[in-house]
């Protein structure tokens, strides 16, 4: 029980240092994007953020509700990221953290940011430069469609995660043995049951 915890306790450190860095690379790269593009462009920006979070959350969930069996036949008949698919089902909760908590959560605080941004590029160009008056109403509209697209998206992703788990999670095996075998590296522990 002692090692569990201390397990969990290396793991949310290691998780909140990870999610320290990347929302501060991504904030400073959206904010530079975003701060030379216009209102449009920064639109197609933000609901770019949303889907990555949104695909990120439903991976999370697929790994949850996938059963490793499927994966074994996969592997035995040498298909390409089936023995990855074990490892993300043997580490469910640690790849759901990551997916759902890191860079799920991460999307959802960048595409606030983001939005920002947007609402003041959009208030200036629909008011002509005079945008106390619109700014209001249009961050209203604005952040309530980005928080709508976002809670819609991930209840449409978890509904097709629980029923395609075992597609969603060999498409994820699949991309981190591409990452693995490009970059090589191992970003999964070992596939022996424990």
């Amino acid at each position: 029980m002692l090692k569990i915890i201390k397990e969990s306790i290396r793991f949310s450190i290691s998780i909140a240092v990870i999610t320290f860095v990347l929302a501060a690379i991504f904030s400073i790269v959206s904010q530079g994007v975003l701060g030379g593009v216009n209102w449009f462009i920064g639109i197609i920006i933000v609901l770019t953020i949303v889907l990555i979070g949104v695909l990120s959350d439903m991976l999370g969930i697929a790994a949850t509700a996938a059963s490793e069996k499927p994966f074994h036949s996969m592997a035995s008949e040498k298909v390409y990221g089936a023995k990855n698919a074990i490892r993300i089902v043997r580490n469910a909760d640690k790849f759901a953290t990551f997916c759902n908590d890191v860079i799920g959560d991460i999307a959802g605080v960048i595409s606030g940011t983001a939005s920002t941004l947007v609402v003041i590029q959009l208030a200036t160009v629909i008011t002509d430069g005079n945008i106390s008056t619109y700014q209001f109403v249009i961050g209203i509209i604005f952040t309530s469609l980005v928080a709508a697209l976002t809670v819609g998206g991930k209840a449409l992703g978890k509904s097709l995660a629980v029923r395609l788990s075992t597609d969603l999670v060999l498409f994820a095996g699949k991309v981190t043995a591409i990452i693995e075998d490009t970059l090589r590296i191992r970003l999964l522990p070992s596939n022996k049951k424990r």
